[in-house]
């Protein structure tokens, strides 16, 4: 296939670069693997404390790329000296509310009242565990521009943030954010909705960032697709990709890929250095919350893949492999 651009629309919701299914298992058979399932799927001993230092962000990278990782799809990239912030989630719950839904194995590890000045923010769907109501609110305030996918930005508008900060994001969008430097959207196989009767309504994607010197792929969420090869062939090799490894499932195995999947998205985009997200901070699927990163550990061995693994909260040079072995 050939890279999608932009996005297919049919009436009102946004389809797939190709044939997609959002769950393949009945409600029925979901329910019994939720009430018998034995795997351990959250921490019996909350991972951390975690520490930190905002002091390191008064020194440039000196590799000139550094990522500090909150947990799940939130990360502080650093990149040619420009800071960027993606997907954010401080919420205590990937939820609708704050007294039920997901929540968090362990408080995240930089306060948002010490979070570094940010040049730019990513968003890169409306799912509660990437797009977070509180979160959010606390940046009604700033300056700091907002590229997101087709529909968020009006979701965030409503929410206090100004219309002249917000960029929406077709797929194959590129928007420079300095000198330098650009966002490209690229597809992503997964579904919006932050609710049953609003899915597929606002856009999802995945991010070409590309500084001065640095280029590295944020996937948020995705299943598996051809695309990833296209991605890399349009716009590789990449000196970090980002992708997910959690949340999969044998009921929806079009919409998250899984560890074994994103080693060969890794591979296929041209990755030099593969980062797993989207693990080890929400409940959301039926396996062990430290299956994901163990699997996907084998599979690197197998391949050859070079992971950068950071302890949440420690903002950490991208100079080769990194396992902080946090979740053992």
């Amino acid at each position: 296939m050939s890279l999608v651009k932009p996005a297919t629309k049919t009436g009102k919701i946004y389809n797939n670069p190709i044939p997609t299914r959002q769950m393949t298992e009945s409600v029925g058979s979901l329910l019994m693997k939720s009430l018998f399932s034995k795997e351990e799927r959250v921490p019996k001993v909350a991972p951390g404390p975690f520490s930190y230092d905002t002091s390191i962000y008064n020194t440039p990278s000196k590799s000139g790329l550094r990522i500090t990782w909150i947990g799940h799809s939130s990360l502080i990239i650093e990149i040619d000296g420009k800071r960027i912030l993606t997907d954010p989630v401080w919420g205590p719950r990937a939820s609708f509310s704050k007294y039920v839904g997901p929540k968090r194995f362990f408080p995240a590890p930089l306060p948002l009242k010490d979070l570094p000045p940010i040049d730019l923010i990513i968003l890169s769907h409306d799912h509660y565990d990437h797009l977070d109501y509180p979160t959010i609110k606390q940046f009604t305030k700033l300056k700091t521009p907002i590229f997101c996918s087709i529909g968020v930005g009006g979701i965030i508008e409503k929410w206090g943030i100004q219309k002249s900060r917000i960029s929406e994001m077709d797929w194959t969008t590129c928007l420079p954010f300095g000198v330098g430097f650009t966002v490209t959207a690229t597809p992503a196989r997964h579904f919006s909705g932050r609710g049953l009767l609003n899915r597929h309504t606002t856009l999802w994607s995945s991010f070409v960032i590309k500084g001065p010197q640095h280029k590295v792929f944020f996937g948020a969420d995705s299943g598996y697709f051809p695309g990833f090869k296209d991605i890399g062939d349009e716009f590789g090799p990449f000196d970090l990709t980002m992708l997910e490894i959690g949340a999969s499932g044998t009921g929806w195995p079009d919409i998250h890929m899984g560890p074994t999947n994103a080693a060969q998205a890794h591979l296929d985009l041209g990755g030099k250095i593969m980062m797993p997200i989207h693990w080890g901070t929400f409940n959301l699927a039926f396996h062990a919350w430290r299956e994901p990163i163990q699997t996907l550990q084998a599979v690197a061995a197998q391949k050859n893949i070079t992971l950068f693994m950071p302890r949440p909260g420690t903002a950490t040079e991208v100079v080769g492999m990194h396992n902080s072995g946090w979740w053992e």
